[in-house]
C-alpha cells in the first residue's frame, strides 16, 4: 500500500519509529555535531553563500538591488522541507528545487540574482568544506576536554606503580599516571593534526562550471581583477583567509583523503585508549564508571562491562574502514569533475564525523570519572614484583663479595620453582620465602628491594615533565576549546 504513495505523503504518514534513522545520530553523536550536518544547516549555509555572492557581486558593480539582498536576508531562515521535496520531484535537481524555493520566499527582486553566475557546487562544496571546519572545531572541544581529564588522572596517580606489560606479558613497573601519558601523548598529536586541517583547508570559492570562472569574467565584461575580488570576499564572507587557487568544477576531492585520515586517526587513539581500559577491567585494576542503576548483562546481574569502551573501540573500527573511501573518489575524479562522488560523499564525511563525535562524546564520559583499585593494583604486582627483584638481590649480594654466578644461578632456581608452584597448583608467589630461605640469598632481600617504588624509573618525573612540557601548553594553545563540552552518553 505504501509503496504506491507520492514520498512527501509517504514521509507525512510514517512516524519516526517507522522511518530508518541512523544510530549515528539517534545513539551516538552529539546533537550538536548532528546539527552541524543536518539538512537545516546545509541549506542555511547555501542560503548565505547565495547571499555572500549577490553582496559582493552587487559591491563590485553588477546591478543588484540592494533590497534584493535585504529580502534574501530576511528570509533566510524560512525553509518549507516539503515544499523543496516537490520541486526536487518536479526538476529533478535538489540545488535548484532550493534556488526555485528561495525565490519563492525572498521574492520576485531576490529571485532574479539568485545562484546568478554560480554552479551547484558553488553552494554544495562551499557549504561541506564550512561544515567540515565547524565539525573539526567541535571536535576540538571534545579534545580539549578529554585531555584536561586525563592530566588531572594522570597527576593523580603519578607515583602509583603498577604492572607494565608487553606482549600482555607482565614486564618491569611503571605508575597508572605514566601509563595514562601515552593516551594523552596520542591525542595531543591528534589535536595538532585536527588544527592542521582546519588551517590548510581553504574555501572552494567562486570558480564557475569547470573552474575557469568564465561565467563570472563575463558578467564583469572581462574585468579579472574584479572576478578575483569577488573570490576573496566571498571568501571572507565564509570565514575563509583563502580559496583554492585552482579548481574543475568540485574542490579537490584530495581534501576529502586528508579529512577522513585525520578522522581515523583519532579514532585510532580513542581505540588504543578503550582497549587498554578494556584490559584494565579484566584485571579489575581501572574501570570505566558505572551508573548506579546500570545493567551490565541481561543474564548476569554481577557483571560490570566495560561497555561505553567497547564502543569507543567499535565506532573507531567503522570510522577507520570510511578512510580509504576517499582515496576512491579522489582516483576517480574524471577530468574536471564526474558525478559518482555525489551519493558516496553523502555518506563517508557526514558518518565520519559523526562517528568520531560519537567516540569522544565516549571518552570524555569515560576520562571524567574512571575508578582506579590501588588495592588490586597492588595485590597483582605483589604476584610479579618477586620476580623482578631478583636482578637486585643478585647485585646487593655482589656487591656484599659473593660470586654473582653462584648467586644467579640460586636464583634461577628458586624462581623456576616458584613459577612451577604457581602455574600447577595455583598457589602465590612464594619467591620471596624461598631466597629469604637462602643462606646466601636471605641477608639481601630487604625491603627496600621489595619496594615497588624501586622500579618505576622516571615514571612519576615523566608524567610532571610531559604535563609541563606538552599538555599545558596544548591547553594553553587551545584555551578557547576549554569548557565548551561536557559528555552527554544516552545510552
Amino acid at each position: 500500500m505504501f509503496a504506491r504513495l507520492p514520498t512527501v505523503i509517504l514521509r507525512a504518514l510514517m512516524s519516526a519509529s517507522e522511518v530508518y534513522r541512523s544510530p549515528l545520530g539517534t545513539r551516538y553523536a552529539t546533537s550538536a555535531m548532528v546539527s552541524n550536518f543536518g539538512d537545516r544547516r546545509r541549506v542555511r549555509l547555501w542560503r548565505e553563500l547565495w547571499i555572500a555572492l549577490a553582496e559582493a557581486e552587487r559591491e563590485l558593480g553588477l546591478p543588484i538591488p540592494e533590497e534584493a539582498v535585504a529580502a534574501m536576508r530576511a528570509h533566510i531562515d524560512e525553509v518549507d522541507f516539503e515544499r523543496v521535496a516537490e520541486l526536487e520531484a518536479k526538476f529533478r535537481h535538489d540545488v535548484m528545487a532550493h534556488v526555485h524555493h528561495f525565490g519563492e520566499t525572498a521574492g520576485d527582486a531576490a529571485e532574479k540574482v539568485i545562484h546568478l553566475g554560480a554552479t551547484s557546487c558553488f553552494v554544495a562544496d562551499n557549504a561541506e568544506l564550512v561544515m567540515i571546519r565547524d565539525g573539526i572545531e567541535l571536535l576540538l572541544d571534545r579534545l580539549h576536554c578529554v585531555m584536561a581529564q586525563l592530566k588531572a588522572f594522570a597527576l593523580e596517580h603519578r607515583e602509583l606503580a603498577t604492572l607494565a606489560y608487553t606482549h600482555f606479558q607482565p614486564a618491569q613497573l611503571t605508575t597508572v599516571g605514566k601509563r595514562a601519558t601515552l593516551w594523552m601523548q596520542d591525542l595531543a598529536y591528534d589535536m595538532e593534526s585536527l588544527q592542521a586541517l582546519a588551517d590548510r583547508l581553504p574555501l572552494r570559492g567562486v570558480k564557475g562550471t569547470t573552474g575557469t570562472q568564465a561565467s563570472f569574467l563575463a558578467l564583469f565584461d572581462g574585468d579579472h581583477d574584479k572576478v578575483r575580488m569577488l573570490d576573496d570576499k566571498v571568501a571572507a564572507a565564509m570565514g575563509f583567509s583563502k580559496t583554492v587557487p585552482v579548481s574543475g568544477q568540485t574542490y579537490p576531492r584530495k581534501f576529502d583523503t586528508w579529512v577522513v585520515s585525520v578522522l581515523a586517526d583519532l579514532a585510532g587513539s580513542a581505540a588504543k585508549f578503550g582497549s587498554d581500559l578494556r584490559l584494565l577491567c579484566h584485571k579489575r585494576e581501572v574501570e570505566e564508571p558505572f551508573g548506579k542503576n546500570q545493567i551490565g548483562s541481561s543474564a548476569m546481574a554481577y557483571k560490570r562491562n566495560p561497555m561505553k569502551s567497547e564502543r569507543i573501540c567499535s565506532l573507531a573500527r567503522f570510522v577507520q574502514s570510511l578512510a580509504a573511501n576517499p582515496m576512491g573518489t579522489h582516483a576517480n575524479q574524471w577530468f574536471e569533475r564526474t558525478l559518482d562522488d555525489s551519493a558516496n560523499r553523502r555518506l563517508v564525511i557526514t558518518e565520519a564525523f559523526l562517528a568520531t563525535d560519537g567516540i569522544m562524546n565516549l571518552l570524555a564520559d569515560v576520562t571524567e570519572a574512571m575508578v582506579v583499585y590501588p588495592a588490586v593494583i597492588e595485590a597483582n604486582l605483589k604476584e610479579e614484583l618477586p620476580f623482578m627483584a631478583t636482578e637486585n638481590v643478585i647485585m646487593r649480594g655482589a656487591k656484599a663479595g659473593l660470586s654473582r654466578q653462584d648467586l644467579h644461578e640460586r636464583v634461577r632456581v628458586h624462581a623456576h620453582a616458584a613459577a612451577k608452584v604457581m602455574k600447577e597448583e595455583g598457589r602465590p608467589n612464594d619467591l620471596l620465602a624461598r631466597m629469604r630461605g637462602d643462606d646466601a640469598l636471605g641477608a639481601h632481600v630487604t625491603d627496600a628491594v621489595i619496594d615497588p617504588g624501586m622500579y618505576v624509573g622516571r615514571a612519576p618525573e615523566q608524567v610532571d615533565e610531559f604535563i609541563a612540557g606538552v599538555v599545558d601548553p596544548l591547553l594553553e594553545q587551545f584555551s578557547a576549546h576549554a569548557g565548551r563540552f561536557a559528555p552527554r552518553v544516552r545510552v
